[in-house]
């Protein structure tokens, strides 16, 4: 079961948050903090999959945008990554000339791209993955 879903750039800065268990605000900032800590600090050739505390986390990095899946003990962690991936792809169709520089909110179901030139609000009432 996924717990949590992060988007963050290199900065450490979060863009997109989802939390799929009731969490605390403070406990989800400090959560944050170091689940972007141990993701930032790990090289390109280490594995993507790190046990967490009771959980564990699954990441990609494209280009300066890292996405950080929290899972528990009996998901797939290949099925997830392979899910980071498709959901970074439907982002890149949807909004095709979508720079991974640049800022995702969230509020309730309501995002805002800010491509290169051009401000966009899209309200997703759902996304399917094939």
């Amino acid at each position: 079961m996924i717990k949590f879903f992060l988007m963050v750039n290199k900065q450490g800065q979060t863009r997109l948050s989802r939390y799929y268990e009731h969490m605390e605000i403070r406990k989800r900032t400090m959560l944050e903090a170091e689940v972007i800590k141990n993701c930032l600090s790990r090289s390109k050739d280490q594995c993507s999959f790190i046990e967490y505390k009771d959980f564990k986390l699954v990441y990609r990095q494209y280009a300066a945008l890292f996405v950080v899946v929290g899972i528990n003990e009996t998901e797939n962690e290949m099925a997830v990554y392979e899910l980071i991936h498709n959901f970074v792809e439907v982002l890149d169709k949807y909004f095709s000339r979508v720079d991974c520089s640049h800022n995702v909110s969230s509020d309730n179901e309501e995002w805002n791209l800010i491509p290169a030139a051009q401000e966009c609000t899209v309200k997703f009432t759902s996304i399917v993955f094939i």
